[in-house]
């Protein structure tokens, strides 16, 4: 049984900073593509930043540059630090198993887990 558990969001000013942390099971998560992707209140999903089983990384425009993504396939567990937070970063945050945005849509991406909020405020 896949599990996917998010944590480490919280309430953060603006420019400041948190790592989310994704702790996988039920899979062999080595082999397998992850993605973060969040939910804004009153919006839909939205991508975030994907790594490969290789470690090739990838970023939405709105991200790069603020945010890492990075994977430690000994503990089974994704990471996403996320630098320079903004106003707009506001968003529930879930990590998905095996979704690349360049051959599949968000709508179909159905969030595993129960998610980590993040709030920027001032």
């Amino acid at each position: 049984q896949v599990q996917l558990v998010e944590s480490g969001g919280g309430l953060v000013q603006p420019g400041g900073s948190l790592r989310l942390s994704c702790a996988a099971s039920g899979f062999p998560f080595r082999m397998y593509y992850m993605t973060w992707v969040r939910q804004a209140p009153g919006k839909g999903l939205e991508w975030v930043s994907s790594i490969s089983d290789g470690g090739a990384t990838y970023y939405s425009d709105r991200v790069k540059g603020r945010f890492t993504i990075s994977r430690e396939n000994a503990k089974n567990t994704l990471y996403l630090q996320m630098n320079s937070l903004e106003l707009d970063d506001t968003a529930v945050y879930y990590c998905v198993k095996d979704f690349d945005p360049r051959y599949s849509s968000i709508d179909d991406v159905r969030p595993a887990g129960q998610g980590t909020q993040v709030t920027v405020s001032s």
